[in-house]
């Protein structure tokens, strides 16, 4: 039996060429496009495989126009044996959940399933630059009822019957190992991609790529494309932000600049906050009728995720948000409260305290750590029986993977990292009607220029929420409510991923969050691989005050720094009092994780780095030169 290695990619615009239509649809018809950054990484881990089982085919697959064949012929290129596109109209404005149907489709179609007899994986990107859901690696897994692991930075593949799998977590990462067949979804910190040779080039122009219909590999229309899809845009909105301009920190020396930085930031009643705003279009409410869609569902799940510290602040927050929630429904609805793991019962008091009418503990020896198959197991079961109109999770790299893989089990649509979640109604034109209530799901997109808001119209509506976005909600001892237990019918598949070991570092999931100064470094400040950047946090630290460091995307991808400290729209929002950003270029999914902050330092050798744009302070100059002085004087600095 020779080992089969699948790589589902897709072919994304330049981001700097990203634009969405009035419709919420991307516009890629004048587009520079490229593959994927993360699905290249996935590509290349699949080359790796190649040399240690010389045996394997190699496919590409993807699913897009027909101007997705010049990537597929780009994999080739690189050395893949086959490519097959799905293409067809009936696919256009496909969410996240008719993708990964769509997808998994094709490959039962090409005879990958879990009944498969010859072992076969599935690597995909992480996520991709149009979308940043993570979601679809998921929901093909859930879909072929398949293992996956997800956030992964390396593998290794054992007598082709299990996969060891390094995992991001929040605050360090896994080792993990899963059987064959499995999905794995790959972060750009593996083997860089590398580049097609002439000889690839020329050998791919002769190979065939194969186009496929949903009618060729019969696929039901009925749930995918936008009809079919269970979610809608029914609004994309520009995101405008203020924030007054830049003051640029001017002296003869470095001790100069630094000098005038801290006292500037000392100032009082200069905190520049930065206000989103929207351009906001009339709401018509014609004389339809208001239908209620929801049936027998009521009620809000949210999920309690654990750390090593305890329940981490992003579950906290979302207790929050459904609260919020619940009052905008105004029918006392409940909110329950999922908390899954060994010897869990002592933190149900605390999620009522913060806001859950119901925790529901699930206890179990085998779920120290947080495992997907199983968690998904007891969600879906639970949504099942109890029927919530609402699950949110937290869109941690647990929450980005969990969720989905509920989704497809529930058949319910799923929206990503919102920043906004409130009780609204919907007008169908169409069919004369007004559904109401609804959840409107708002998360920026493109590169965090524009607001969608996203419709689920299956339930439960499931969405994540970006953690750091919300406030926290204030803590009453003195709430009651329910703790009730849930014993699970385990499936032996449930627990077929084992977890090798665990590894934590000193970055959790909490210290970013209530830090009031963040250092944060990006490429430009890697040349001591970011020790100057830590030394200042640091400094800040001796000082009593409560410091931390963080990093780019770019940083964290490169290996500098570990996937918890990630700053940005895939990584962490943060609020602190000051955010210093030593080497970082500006780049938009960066700013949307500080754009809270109270006040934001920019120090970079480039004037024109984007940047200063966001800044409210800016020091011109090396890194090298500036921090030294800037750590010095900090030892003496007090902040008000």
């Amino acid at each position: 039996m020779s080992l089969t290695i699948i790589s589902l990619i897709k072919q994304v615009p330049l981001p700097s060429e990203m634009k969405m239509g009035e419709d919420g649809l991307m516009e890629r018809s004048k587009a520079k496009s490229i593959i994927n950054i993360d699905c290249q990484y996935a590509l290349e881990a699949g080359l790796q495989l190649k040399k240690q089982y010389p045996d394997a085919r190699l496919l590409v697959c993807s699913m897009g126009p027909p101007s997705f064949e010049t990537s597929l012929r780009k994999a080739m290129a690189m050395g893949y044996d086959d490519a097959y596109l799905l293409s067809d109209r009936k696919l256009g404005g496909s969410d996240t959940f008719a993708t990964g149907l769509a997808l998994a489709s094709l490959l039962r179609y090409l005879g990958f399933s879990n009944q498969s007899n010859d072992p076969f994986i599935v690597l995909a990107g992480r996520q991709t630059s149009d979308g940043d859901t993570a979601h679809v690696p998921s929901q093909v897994a859930a879909n072929l009822g398949i293992p996956q692991a997800t956030f992964v930075e390396k593998i290794n593949v054992t007598d082709a019957a299990f996969v060891l799998a390094k995992r991001i977590i929040e605050g360090g990462y896994q080792q993990m190992k899963l059987p064959v067949p499995c999905v794995i979804s790959l972060t750009p910190t593996g083997i860089p991609p590398r580049k097609p040779s002439l000889f690839g080039m020329i050998k791919a122009r002769n190979k065939k790529v194969n186009m496929l219909s949903v009618n060729d590999i019969h696929l039901d229309t009925t749930y995918v494309g936008i009809s079919g899809s269970p979610t809608i845009v029914v609004k994309v909105v520009d995101m405008l932000s203020e924030r007054q301009p830049v003051a640029m920190m001017q002296g003869n020396n470095e001790k100069e600049k630094v000098e005038k930085l801290l006292l500037a930031l000392n100032e009082k009643n200069n905190t520049q906050q930065k206000e989103e705003t929207t351009t906001h279009e009339k709401i018509e409410h014609p004389g339809f009728p208001i239908k209620d869609i929801r049936g027998e569902h009521r009620g809000i799940f949210t999920w309690a995720e654990l750390t090593d510290k305890g329940i981490s602040r992003s579950s906290l927050e979302l207790l929050g948000v459904a609260r919020d929630l619940a009052n905008q429904l105004n029918e006392n609805t409940k909110i329950t409260t999922l908390l899954i793991g060994d010897e869990v019962n002592a933190f149900a008091d605390e999620l009522i305290a913060y806001g859950s009418d119901e925790v529901i503990t699930v206890e179990d020896n085998r779920l120290k750590e947080y495992m997907i198959l199983p968690f998904a197991s007891v969600f879906s079961s639970l949504i099942k029986e109890r029927k919530p109109e609402i699950a949110l999770f937290a869109a941690t790299t647990s929450g980005r993977e969990l969720a989905p893989r509920i989704a497809v089990s529930t058949g319910s649509g799923i929206t990503a990292d919102c920043t906004k979640l409130e009780i609204g109604e919907y007008v169908n034109k169409k069919e004369q009607l007004i559904i109401k209530p609804i959840l409107h799901s708002n998360r920026p997109t493109y590169g965090e220029s524009k607001l969608a808001t996203i419709l689920g119209f299956k339930f439960p509506q499931i969405s994540t929420a970006r953690p750091g976005t919300f406030e926290m909600p204030p803590k009453d001892n003195t709430r009651k409510g329910v703790i009730s237990t849930y014993t699970p019918q385990w499936n032996p598949s449930d627990f077929c991923v084992e977890i090798l070991q665990t590894h934590r570092g000193d970055s959790g999931l909490q210290s970013l969050f209530e830090a009031e100064i963040i250092v944060a470094g990006g490429r430009g400040a890697v040349s001591d691989n970011l020790q100057m950047v830590k030394d200042l946090a640091h400094a800040f630290q001796a000082n009593g005050i409560a410091a931390d460091w963080a990093a780019s995307r770019a940083v964290v991808d490169d290996g500098y720094a570990e996937y918890a400290r990630q700053v940005g729209q895939t990584g962490k929002t943060v609020r602190p009092k000051i955010y210093i950003a030593v080497g970082i270029s500006g780049a938009i999914q960066h700013i949307a994780g500080i754009k809270e902050a109270g006040k934001i330092v920019a120090i970079d050798r480039n004037p024109k780095a984007p940047i200063f744009k966001y800044a409210d302070y800016g020091i011109v100059g090396e890194y090298r030169d500036i921090l030294p002085e800037l750590i010095e004087q900090v030892k003496a600095w007090k902040l008000n």
